[in-house]
Order: structure tokens, then C-alpha cells, then sequence
């Protein structure tokens, strides 16, 4: 809601209504030793919200193995940075913006973009590429149309605009989403080393300014909203939507890097969620100082704006930063070169409080380090789920017709096609990008350099839902080998964790059991957390989402000639299996889609696999002796090679060894740590002499030949006619026909 001068309100029920509990209320009345005013509980409220505070999930965020000695900067702010090598690192993030994209989709994706943008490049790096994961309930849903269409507008509209590609994501469809969608957005960066910025403020009597946009309305209390169930009631939530300008984010982020190729900035923040509040407690906190704020001064586009207002605005395009004395007036120039604002609002002291004056009074007088020092931790009580019966291979029917199975499967939602969304991203400005979006892993050059950085986003909610622990691991893992097929070494995560609600024990047990997969995986494969972002209280009444840690990675080629994609290449080489198959059909894609089942465990994950048959594969492709790789995940072996095939056209004839596994289930099952590499005869002997010397489960399994698929010589069906099943999907409903 929105507090106007004059109005008066019982300060424990306007509490309530700002998302604060009676124990949270009584602990602010301690920190302050009075009353707040409506300016001080709105603050409050914001730095206390579950959006900002963590207070639910960082006792286990803290269990996350987050260093390395390639780890320049772990979680705590604005995004993590990890070395590269020659003198560069690379600065990436993500983030969610969930709740305001289903209220008002194209503002809230588009705004998502701008703000995990303003994360990197608040931190001195130029951003170089954008990624996403989209999660929408199911296609029957008479909302879900619109909110595809509105969030893709919102990230190509805001994407485009400010000039950075879009090269990867995903997106999937799950009726658990209905009520609430999730969009997750990421940027990556690059900087120099020795110039990447911090948002610690020091310097006492240093000026504080702001910068960027004006400050209006839009947003007040976004972060509250953010951190609450939705019900009747969410249309009522769309002021608290931010509104965006790309254009003025470009600017932004150019006079930005003008002023920190000069010595003059001590620290710097983006006004994200909870605005000038978060920035300016987050750089004072950081800093054990003392900031002074004067309110007139903010730059404001609307008339009358109270101390709350201005304080709660999580208008876009803005950033706070503190100064060396005397640097004001070449900051200044550099911004109205740039037509965006540039105003002195305030000065860092000595005395650890917040002040803030308006119109000769003190709108607000708090300490900073209580506020963030005795900050709300919570011990949800929580409940592993009860673990699913494995589902045995030689229960689940096999398909009568083997062509129209993989048909049925590469042409369902979740598999179909997602060009209609791509297409709609610029992936190409800057002139980097070598690898489009499509494959395993978008490939984007380091400018003017022969190395690139590898980047993905992936996560398998199914499987998290059928176990959360597993679910958690195989996340990390599938990003560590979507990495691995373009032939890159996979460095760090970011990560987005988007549950229910976290006072419901089942929820959380979700949350612990996914946290502690991650881990276990990031241990296994050198492959730590070095940014991230939760977002709880994703449900509508009682339904909450499917747990969903979005995993984003990235890693270096440090020869791009070598970088492998997807597509078969030449008739005559043959296909090879790296990797056990074992025939897992439970939470599978081909049990959903072809048994309209939903049940079972997930396949599991062995780390110790993953890492061997990762490597291996990795030095095969750096030496230059596979021609084409592509991991084997949703839908398992067959859909893995028709997707190979369907990007280039090339048919090939499998030939499967004979074994105890189905050949439904080595088809369809979704055993992990499995690659598909296509190579020429001769390399693909030595391979296989190689994989027996190292314990590598590999197996030829077919050679590429003519236009069309065929399992032992049976079922042959055309690469065209999978292709334009493949594709027609999501155009057809974006449009009605489906």
C-alpha cells in the first residue's frame, strides 16, 4: 500500500499490513527503542522482508561451497566474480522477478532484465550476455498465452534495446505453475581484474550521489510483494510492478563505465529491490559508517513524494554510489553528457545511523548495523518427502511404434521447438556470439581475443519434486555437462532457488534437500555457488510451484576453434555412447508424455561419473577428435540423437547393443553423465580403446547416413517430418492453432 503524509494508523497493524510479524515488529521496536514512524516501518519492512533478508533460507545458503582459487568474489554482493585469466574476470548473476511478471508480465521480465543487468555492470563490468529460465503453468490455462507472450516481449523488448544478446535459457510447462510463473533472468559480464568495484562505503564526509533515473511511484513495496502468497487479490499488486526504460539503462550503464575507468568512485550500488533503502543501508552496513540523506535532493518525477514514498521506490534505472571529495563535479559531467541525473544527496558519517531529512525535518533516524546485525534468521521446521519407489524398466509398456513415440516426445511442450522465443532476443549484437541459441551452451568470444566463456541455464523441476536431493545434484550436473559438450571447463554457478512457501514444513524440506544436492554436486565437480538469488512464496493458496533451483554456469574455452556443438556433421562417422545406461524411465519425460504417469524417483546421479565421463569427454573434444556433442537428458537417448540430427538435417541409423535394459527404456530412460559424440571411424576406435583403458562406459551405437532415424533397422522416420513437428508446437499456440 501506499502511506500518505497526514495519514495515521495503528503502527503494529500497519506492520501487519506491510508483511511484518508481531515478534519482527517487537524486535524493530527494540533496535529503535521508541515507536517507528510510517517512514521507519516501511524500512523495516523492506530490509526485513524475505525478498531482501534471506531470513529463511541463509542457514542453508551458507552450507554452499563457494570458493576456489579461480573465485575472486563469492555470494554477499552484487554478483559473483571468478578470474579467467589474462587479467580479466568474468561477473555474473541471476535473479528472479517471478511475482511482478505474472501480475504484469512484459513490465515485470522486462524490469528483471534491466535490474540483473545493473548487478554485473555496478560491479565495473561490461555486460556481454544475457540468459533465461522460464517456467509457465500449463498451455490449457487460459492466462498461460498471454503470459508467454508479455514475458518474451518484456526480455526481447528491454534486452534488445539496451544492446546486450540474449543467447541461452529454457523454458517448460507444468500445470504446478498455473498460479505462478517463474521468470529467471542472468547476465554476465567481463572487467578488468584490477578494476572491479565494490558497494563497501568508506571515507567519512565522502558525498553520496545519485544517479540515473528520476524517482517516482512505481515499485513502492515491490520486494514485500515479492515475498508473499499470491491470492484474490494479486490484480490489486500492479503498481507495485516496476516500470522500465532500456534506453536509459544503456546510457546508465555507459556513463557508469566512463566514471569507473577514473579513480573517483569509493563504492557503488545498483537500487534494486527495496531501492534507495537496500542501497544506501547495504553500502553503509558494509562500511560500518554512518549515512545522511536529504530528500529534496533526490531527483523525483512526481509531485508531493513523502519520505516513504521516495525511500520504497523501486523505480528503475538508478544507482547510488559515494564519491572521493572533490570528484563531484567530473562525475557530473560525465552524467549530464549522458542526459541522465546526477544529484549530491547526502554524506557519509561517523555515527552508524541512517538519517534522513525532507523539508528541514527528520523524516527518518535509525541505526544501520542493528538493523542488519539482529536482521530475522530463521530454523524452519522442515520434513524430508517421502522417497518414491524406483520405477522398474519392464513395467512400463513399450511403445508399439517406436517413430511415433520420439515423435510424440520432441513435439510436446516441454521439448518442442523454442525458436518462436529466440527469435524475438537480438543474440547476435555486439558481434560475439558463436554458438546461437539451441544447443547445450551459448558460446560468446572474449572481444578481440581467441578464448570465449561457455554459459547455461538449466534445472529439471520434475526431478527435484520426485526427490529433492537428487533433483538438486543432477541440476548442477547437467549445467556442468551442457558446459562440458561445447568444450569448455566449467568454472562456477549462479543460482536462482524458486519455492513455495517456507512455513509449510513440506516446502521446506524441499528447499533443504535441494540445497544439500547442489552442494554435494558443486564439491564433486569443483564447481562452486559464486552468486544467486531465492525467491519463496511462490504459490496461490495452498499450490505452491514445483521446487525449481534454476542453475546458471559458466566456464572458459580457452581455444575457441575447438568448441563442439550439437549438429551431425558428415555422413559415414559414427555415433558414440558415452556412459551407462541403465533404462531409467521413472520421472521421465516418456513416462509423462507417452503414459501419462508422473511417478517414480528420478534417475540417480553418481558425482563420481559425472566427473570421469565429463573430463573424458572434454579432452577428447579439446583435442579436436569429436565432431559433434550433445548430453543426453530430457527424454533420454533417442531424443538426444533426433536433436542432433534435426540440427542439421542428417539422418542416422542406431544400432543399440543387446543387453537386460529394454529397448524402450535405452531409448527413453534419463541416466545421467551420458554424452552422444559424433566422430570418424578411426578416432572412434581409439576412443573406445581409451574409454576400456580409463573404466569409461562407451559404445558405439549407429553411424550417420541418408535423411531419416532408424532403431536397428526398424521404424525409420524422417528428420524433416521430426523437425517440423519439432517446430510447430509453439508457433501453432502462440497463435491459436493449438
Amino acid at each position: 500500500m501506499t502511506v500518505r503524509p497526514g495519514q495515521q494508523k495503528n503502527m503494529e497493524s500497519l506492520a501487519r499490513e506491510f508483511g511484518l510479524s508481531a515478534d519482527e515488529y517487537k524486535l524493530a521496536l527494540g533496535i529503535l527503542g521508541r515507536e517507528p514512524n510510517v517512514t521507519e516501518l516501511g524500512i523495516f519492512s523492506v530490509m526485513w522482508s524475505e525478498h531482501c533478508s534471506y531470513k529463511s533460507s541463509k542457514k542453508w545458503l551458507r552450507t554452499l561451497p563457494t570458493t576456489a582459487p579461480w573465485v575472486v568474489c563469492g555470494p554477499g554482493e552484487n554478483a559473483g566474480v571468478i578470474d579467467i585469466g589474462d587479467g580479466m574476470v568474468a561477473i555474473f548473476k541471476m535473479e528472479s522477478h517471478n511475482h511482478p511478471s505474472f501480475i504484469e508480465p512484459y513490465q515485470g521480465a522486462a524490469t528483471g532484465v534491466g535490474g540483473i543487468l545493473r548487478d554485473v555492470f555496478t560491479m565495473g563490468a561490461r555486460p556481454i550476455a544475457n540468459l533465461n529460465s522460464l517456467r509457465f503453468g500449463d498451455p490449457k490455462h487460459p492466462k498461460t498465452r498471454t503470459l508467454v507472450a508479455g514475458v518474451v516481449g518484456g526480455i526481447g523488448g528491454y534486452g534488445n534495446c539496451v544492446g546486450v544478446p540474449t543467447v541461452g535459457g529454457e523454458c517448460t510447462f507444468h500445470a504446478r505453475y498455473n498460479g505462478n510463473i517463474l521468470v529467471n533472468a542472468m547476465t554476465v559480464g567481463l572487467a578488468a581484474k584490477d578494476r572491479v568495484f565494490y558497494a563497501r562505503a568508506a571515507g567519512i564526509g565522502n558525498p553520496v550521489v545519485y544517479v540515473g533515473s528520476k524517482t517516482g511511484r512505481d515499485g513502492i513495496h515491490g520486494a514485500t510483494m515479492a515475498s508473499a502468497v499470491f491470492g484474490a487479490e494479486v490484480e490489486a499488486k500492479r503498481p507495485t510492478v516496476q516500470v522500465g526504460d532500456p534506453f536509459t539503462e544503456k546510457l546508465l550503464i555507459e556513463a557508469c563505465l566512463e566514471l569507473m575507468a577514473t579513480d573517483a568512485i569509493v563504492s557503488i550500488q545498483d537500487m534494486g529491490a527495496a531501492g534507495l533503502t537496500s542501497s544506501s543501508f547495504e553500502m553503509a552496513g558494509k562500511g560500518g559508517l554512518g549515512i545522511e540523506i536529504n530528500l529534496d535532493k533526490v531527483p523525483q518525477r512526481e509531485q508531493g513524494m513523502s519520505a516513504y514514498e521516495i525511500m520504497l521506490s523501486e523505480s528503475q534505472e538508478r544507482m547510488l554510489m559515494v564519491l572521493k571529495q572533490g570528484r563531484e563535479a567530473e562525475a557530473q559531467r560525465i552524467f549530464d553528457k549522458w542526459e541522465l541525473d546526477f544529484a549530491v544527496i547526502g554524506t557519509l558519517t561517523d555515527t552508524g545511523r541512517l538519517v534522513l531529512r525532507q523539508g528541514g525535518q527528520v523524516a527518518a533516524d535509525m541505526p544501520v548495523a542493528p538493523l542488519s546485525e539482529q536482521m530475522p534468521e530463521y530454523a524452519r521446521p522442515w520434513v524430508p518427502l517421502p522417497a518414491r519407489p524406483t520405477v522398474a524398466a519392464a513395467s512400463v509398456p513399450a511403445p508399439k511404434d517406436y517413430a511415433i513415440a520420439l515423435k510424440t516426445l520432441i513435439g510436446c511442450p516441454d521439448l518442442a521447438s523454442k525458436r518462436w522465443i529466440y527469435e524475438q532476443y537480438d543474440h547476435m549484437v555486439m558481434g560475439d556470439t558463436l554458438q546461437r541459441p539451441g544447443g547445450d551452451a551459448a558460446v560468446v568470444r572474449i572481444h578481440g581475443s581467441d578464448r570465449a566463456l561457455a554459459m547455461t541455464t538449466d534445472c529439471t523441476p520434475r526431478y527435484c519434486d520426485a526427490d529433492p536431493r537428487t533433483g538438486g545434484a543432477q541440476a548442477v550436473a547437467e549445467v556442468w555437462r551442457n558446459i562440458t559438450c561445447v568444450g569448455a571447463r566449467p568454472l562456477a554457478i549462479t543460482d536462482c532457488m524458486n519455492f513455495g512457501n517456507p512455513e509449510r514444513p513440506e516446502i521446506m524440506g524441499q528447499f533443504v534437500g535441494c540445497i544439500e544436492g547442489m552442494s554435494e554436486a558443486c564439491k564433486a565437480l569443483d564447481f562452486p555457488v559464486v552468486s544467486g538469488n531465492v525467491s519463496l512464496y511462490n504459490d496461490t493458496g495452498t499450490t505452491g510451484v514445483q521446487p525449481t533451483p534454476s542453475i546458471g554456469g559458466v566456464g572458459i574455452l580457452d581455444n575457441l576453434r575447438t568448441f563442439q556443438s550439437v549438429g551431425l556433421k558428415k555422413a559415414g562417422n559414427v555415433l558414440v555412447l558415452v556412459g551407462a545406461t541403465r533404462g531409467h524411465l521413472g520421472a521421465s519425460l516418456y513416462l509423462r508424455e507417452i503414459q501419462s504417469r508422473e511417478d517414480g524417483a528420478p534417475p540417480p546421479v553418481d558425482l563420481a561419473a559425472e566427473r570421469r565421463n565429463g573430463d573424458f569427454v572434454r579432452h577428447r573434444i579439446t583435442a579436436g577428435k569429436v565432431q559433434a556433442c550433445h548430453d543426453c537428458s530430457d527424454g533420454g537417448l533417442y531424443v538426444a540423437v533426433a536433436e542432433m540430427a534435426m540440427a542439421t538435417g542428417l539422418g542416422a541409423a542406431l544400432t543399440l547393443p543387446a543387453g537386460d535394459v529394454p529397448l524402450h527404456a535405452f531409448l527413453f530412460g534419463e541416466d545421467q553423465a551420458r554424452y552422444v559424440l559424433e566422430m570418424a571411424e578411426a578416432d572412434a576406435a581409439t576412443l573406445l580403446s581409451q574409454a576400456k583403458a580409463e573404466g569409461v562406459p562407451a559404445a558405439r551405437i549407429g553411424a550417420i547416413s541418408g535423411a531419416e532415424l532408424t532403431v536397428n533397422g526398424a521404424w525409420p522416420i524422417s528428420v524433416s517430418e521430426l523437425r517440423a513437428t519439432n517446430e510447430a508446437w509453439l508457433p501453432a499456440y502462440m497463435s491459436g492453432k493449438a
